[in-house]
């Protein structure tokens, strides 16, 4: 059995993770993965490009493991892996275009809201916050910022001071809070979408000589680094390559005929400096969760 896994980028350590996943629910299930990533990240028109050339393949593919790089661009491509009759498992992001499998992810609102109120409380509910956000367009992005503002809302004297879009890359987030802080007097905190992001708000921070407590989402090994150092306050478990693990393990157990979930979300786990250890591992060493052990948890 052959899965062809979609992911976004090269870029974001969580989609190199995401990868590893499929791989090992591939190697525990007996099948072999073949990844399709977009040399220029998060592209449309390079993600439908592989699209077609894995739908090109003979044999085709036996399923879809796909994470769509935008809300919509893709649709047209993903509409014809319904029209080969292929079997579609989304990850991360929802597909709208057709209907799929399984949808695999976490809560992304409810992650933010999270991370929020976890940094909030930290805070006393007082002070000045700068957000940073990922691409204009993406679901996980879009959902995180409303799950931001959703939480300073309930906070009075919490002031969302500025928003800036780092793109889920680490040197833009860089570049872009420096330029913030250059016109701007410092926050006393930063609420940053996703770690890669949170680690170039770091580094913008050390060479602007600023302290603000900043956290993130997706607990990849940079920022429980950061964590373990101090130099980083918490970040929510956005667990990709678990994520992408349950994703496989849907799609080989659809193709030999077996019934799986609708819908498959992780729970919120927030990670800071009392637990930190749990998560500190590479990731080929995190434990992972098949969905009879996940369904047990709940």
């Amino acid at each position: 059995m052959r899965l062809a896994v979609f992911t976004k980028n090269r870029t974001n350590p969580a989609y190199g993770a995401a990868r590893l996943g499929a791989e090992r629910a591939a190697a525990a299930f007996g099948a072999e993965v073949l990844h399709f990533v977009p040399q220029k990240g998060d592209d449309p028109v390079e993600q439908s490009t592989l699209i077609d050339a894995a739908l090109a393949l003979r044999p085709r593919p036996d399923a879809f493991v796909l994470s769509p790089v935008h809300a919509f661009l893709v649709d047209p491509a993903i509409r014809r892996i319904a029209a080969a009759g292929i079997p579609t498992i989304s990850f991360v992001s929802p597909i709208q275009a057709v209907p799929c499998v399984s949808h695999v992810s976490s809560d992304d609102y409810a992650l933010a809201l999270g991370i929020s109120e976890y940094l909030f409380a930290r805070l006393k509910g007082r002070g000045r916050v700068l957000v940073v956000t990922g691409p204009e367009d993406s679901f996980t992005s879009l959902e995180r910022l409303r799950g931001f503002r959703d939480a300073a809302a309930r906070h009075p004297d919490i002031e969302l001071t500025g928003t800036v879009a780092g793109d889920y890359v680490r040197d833009t987030a860089r570049v872009r809070v420096a330029q913030w802080l250059s016109e701007h007097a410092a926050p006393d905190a930063c609420l940053v979408a996703n770690d890669i992001m949170a680690v170039g708000v770091l580094d913008a921070l050390d060479a602007a000589q600023c302290s603000a407590a900043v956290v993130g989402v997706n607990a990849i090994p940079e920022a429980i680094k950061a964590i373990a150092q101090g130099r980083m306050l918490a970040t929510a478990d956005f667990n990709a390559m678990q994520i992408a693990y349950l994703a496989a393990e849907c799609a080989v157990r659809h193709v030999n005929g077996e019934k799986v979930p609708a819908k498959v979300e992780l729970p919120v786990q927030i990670v800071d400096l009392s637990n930190y250890s749990q998560w500190d591992l590479p990731y080929e060493q995190r434990p992972v969760l098949k969905l009879e052990e996940l369904r047990r948890l709940k």
